[in-house]
Order: C-alpha cells, then structure tokens, then sequence
C-alpha cells in the first residue's frame, strides 16, 4: 500500500506543476514548443525522458526475460539513429518549424502533409495505448491486484489525458527534468544490486542453467536470427530519425547550436541508459522463474528484488517514465492536426486563446482513441511486438520523406505523397495480408523491411521519374 501512497503524492505534484505551468500557456506556439525556450541541458532530459518510454522500461525488458543477454543488442537501433539525428538536428532547427508534417508540407505540399498527419496520428495512437496498458499495470501490481486491470487502465489513462490538457510541452519539460534524473540515478543504482544480490554473473549462469529452455540466456551471440536482428533494431532506428516528438524539442530549443549539443549528449545517454533496464531486467529475470511474472519484470523486480527505498524510486521512475511518454507522444498528434490541418486550412485566423482551447480538446480526443485501441490488440500481444508495429508505421511512411525534404533536392511532391501511402499502406497489410502469401524466408520478415525498401523505392523512382527535364546548353 506504501508503493501506491507513493506514486499517488508524486502524481499529485506532477499535477501541481502542470496547473502552475498552465497560467503560462499563452499562445499554441507556448503549448507545442514551449515558446522555443528550451535550454541544451533541460533538452536532453526531456528527450531522454521522452525515448525512454514503455517501449524500453517494460517492452525491451520483456525482451530481455525472454531471451536474455542477447536483448542487449536492441539498444543500438536507437544509437545509429541518435547519431544520424545529431547531424539532423542544426538543419532541423534552422527551419523555424513546430512539426514534422510541416516541413515536409513545405516542400512537398499539402497532399503530402495531410498523409504525414494522418501516418503520425495512427503510429502515435498505438504508442499511447500501450502506454496506458503500461500505467494499468503499475497500478494493478501495486495494488496487490484489488485494482482490476480495465479499472487501472482507465485510472492511469484519466491522469495521462487531463495532464496533458494542462499545460503542453511547458509542463512536460518541467516534469521530465525530475523524470530524466529519476530514471539515471534509480538505473545507476539498481544495476549493481541486483547483480549482487543475484550473486553475480556466476549466480545468474547457474540460476538460468537450473530453468527450463532458458540455457542460452548466458549467450549474447547466436540467440538472435539476422532476420529478428533486423526486426527489432530497423523499426527503432527509423523512429529515433524521424520521431515527431524528439523534433518538437527540437524545434523548441533556444537555438540551432543548443539542439544540436543537446542531441549529441543523448546520443550516449539513451544508449546507456537503454542498456541498464536491459541488464537489469536480464539479471532479474534469473531470479524469476515464473514466466508470469516476465511481462513486466521491472515492477516486479522492484517488488520483489530491491530493498525497499530503491524499489520504492524505482517504481517512482516507471510511473515518471510512463506519463512523461504518453504524455509526449498524445501531444504531439494534437499539435500537429492544430498547425498542420487545423489553422494551416480550416480557421487560418483563429485567435491563439481559441487554438490552444482547441488543442485541449483534440487531446481528450485522441486519448479516447488511444484508450479504445488498448483494446484492438490480442492479449497474447507484448509491449515489445506493439512498440515495432508503431515504429514501423512511422518509421517507413515518414522518416524517408523527412530525410528527403531536408537533404535531398531531387525528391519530388508525387514521390514524397507514394512514399508515405506505400510505407504506411505496406505495414498494415503485411501481417493480415501480405505475409502468408510468401514463401517461408520471407514470411520470417516482419513489416519492417518491406515497407521502409518499397517506400525508399517509390521515392527514389518516383522522384526521379517526375521531374521537369532541366533545359540544356543547346536549347
């Protein structure tokens, strides 16, 4: 009961800060990019606190029970992606943008910034209802399971939705100062007690030697198909090019220079913090022989493996971390209709106290989606396989027109507008469609890679079929 006490008073003063911070809104500019105030060091917990979502805390760490020390190769999607965005970012910044939609409709138009939207909004949907799945779990746990798991969800998702309604990335930015130092210490902590309370690698050796069909769990190497290898680190790589929301901090840092240090620090920080819930969730997992309790074997841990104060921050951290993402990732598909599809061609003139009433709504909004596609998913569904799904959305129907829109001159408007349809169409049908149809090797391929080859495929060739024929000398 002293665990749900405790993250009820943290819950209370996040809600606190969020109504403080709402007196500040002004302007939609205030509400999706905190008024571009942004300095390099907060910039870097906000990412940092917005990548390290779900989809690491509980999806990767599941991954990690399942099949041990090889999960810590996962983690290096999102450093070859980081890297690739460093370079991204000064670029980005330049730009004065508030969304990614945005620039690509600058230099595609709107047909391909309608599509970008509408790809945003579908990824990002599945994230969110993940994250609530997520929120209900901590509380169902904690609870000692006297909280059913429909009642927790719609718990953490009220809390999500009326918190990010308050005060916009203004509010998200305070908070994840907290979250972001949270998640460092409680990780840099946890790492060596649970190690030594599992008695070390020798202690873990055994322990997974002694369960059934878990002998490889030692082995980094070997576990992993090239084929799975490419499943689970593409998605994720293509996300951290291209997410809307790292963008958006982007676009609010004070200047060009200040983000792209900022991106630079995260570069490592991800990675090592990526790297200690996988090794912890791998050395707590040869504690736990219950396979029940490997879907959220974090929580668990905490729970059952730490002393009480370090499990006490720990479970602090998996709530800051859960919020900090959905609330991220439910704002930016709210922004983003409002400045893409909203004021760009419905009401150009709406005054800002209507825009930002506006934006509040869209978010309740888009968090009752969110809530109704926790339930589109088939229980048997982890966290890890519907955080590649929504990566995949997005990470072939928008990183590839992205990337184009910033560096690539020849890149057309008819190429940009069948690259995304093509990247967003081919994910939803690979799996109930598509992949049956093939032969086995093939059928081993999630969506991934068929969408992101046919996307780039249809951008290059369409690009370059399209464009005007440059006069020549003797013309």
């Amino acid at each position: 009961m002293i665990y749900l006490i405790v993250i009820f008073i943290y819950l209370f003063i996040l809600a606190g800060i969020g109504i403080y911070k709402s007196r500040q809104v002004k302007t939609q500019q205030d509400f999706a990019i905190a008024g571009r105030t942004l300095s390099p060091w907060i910039m870097v917990l906000t990412m940092l606190a917005v990548w390290i979502g779900t989809g690491s805390i509980v999806g990767n760490a599941e991954e990690a029970y399942r099949t041990g020390a090889a999960a810590l190769i996962i983690p290096f999607g999102t450093f070859t992606g980081m890297i690739l965005l460093s370079f991204i970012a000064t670029k980005a910044r330049n730009i004065e943008a508030s969304s990614v939609p945005e620039i690509i409709g600058s230099r595609f138009g709107p047909v391909a910034r309608f599509l970008a939207v509408i790809a945003l909004i579908m990824a990002y949907m599945v994230i969110v209802s993940y994250q609530f799945n997520a929120g209900g779990a901590v509380i169902e746990v904690i609870s000692g399971y006297t909280v059913n798991k429909g009642t927790a969800t719609i718990i953490a998702a009220s809390f999500i939705v009326v918190y990010t309604m308050l005060a916009g990335l203004k509010s998200l930015a305070s908070m994840d100062i907290v979250t972001g130092t949270i998640i460092t210490v409680s990780l840099l902590i946890a790492f060596p007690v649970l190690l030594i309370k599992a008695g070390g690698f020798t202690g873990m050796r055994a322990a997974y030697e002694a369960m059934e069909n878990r002998t490889s769990h030692m082995q980094f190497w070997g576990v992993y198909s090239p084929v799975q290898i490419i499943n689970y680190l593409l998605p994720t790589f293509l996300l951290v090019m291209g997410d809307a929301n790292q963008y958006q901090r982007i676009f609010a840092s004070r200047n060009a220079r200040g983000a792209k240090q900022a991106v630079i620090a995260l570069v490592f920080a991800a990675l090592i913090i990526e790297l200690l819930i996988i090794g912890s969730a791998w050395i707590a997992g040869s504690m736990t022989p219950d396979p029940a309790n490997g879907k959220y074997i974090l929580i668990y841990a905490a729970h059952h493996h730490m002393p009480f104060a370090l499990g006490l921050l720990f479970m602090i951290t998996v709530v800051g971390i859960i919020v900090s993402t959905a609330d991220s990732f439910l704002l930016v598909p709210a922004t983003t209709f409002i400045n893409d599809v909203y004021s760009a061609y419905i009401n150009p003139k709406a005054s800002q106290k209507k825009v930002v009433f506006i934006s509040r709504i869209l978010v309740l909004g888009f968090g009752v989606i969110a809530y109704l596609v926790t339930h589109a998913f088939a229980e048997t569904t982890g966290f890890f396989k519907k955080a590649l799904y929504a990566y995949t959305i997005y990470g072939s129907a928008i990183t590839p027109v992205l990337v184009a829109a910033l560096f690539w001159k020849k890149a057309t408007k008819t190429g940009a507008i069948c690259s995304i349809a093509t990247g967003t169409v081919t994910t939803l049908l690979w799996g109930e469609v598509i992949k049956d149809r093939l032969p086995s090797q093939v059928a081993q391929l999630d969506a991934v890679l068929p969408a992101i080859t046919l996307s780039v495929i249809c951008l290059v060739v369409v690009s370059l079929f399209t464009q005007r024929r440059q006069p020549t000398g003797g013309d």
